[in-house]
């Protein structure tokens, strides 16, 4: 059985990927490049395009990295010693 049009991959160009994340294209070809999101050189001549899917995964990966980076900020502004004092508690 073959796949029907709504299954199969859809691909967009960089500027359009761009808009959506509003970063310049060649920090999208850089993030294709780098593993970040997926893309291929396709067609002749060959040109960069994204698989749609890929902009939702780096956008999930992008929140869980500002997350833990919010969690690590807080847990260290926790540490200071005007919250301790000036004895750091014993374990």
């Amino acid at each position: 059985m073959a796949d029907s049009p709504a299954s199969a991959p859809r691909f967009l160009a960089p500027a359009q990927v761009a808009e959506l994340l509003a970063i310049d294209v060649d920090e999208v070809v850089a993030l294709v490049i780098s593993g970040r999101l997926r893309g291929a050189q396709l067609g002749a001549p060959a040109r960069w395009r994204v698989a749609e899917d890929s902009i939702a995964e780096y956008l999930a990966e992008q929140t869980e990295e500002a997350r833990r980076m919010a969690l690590w900020r807080q847990a260290d502004a926790a540490s200071f010693p005007e919250v301790w004092g000036t004895q750091r508690p014993t374990r």
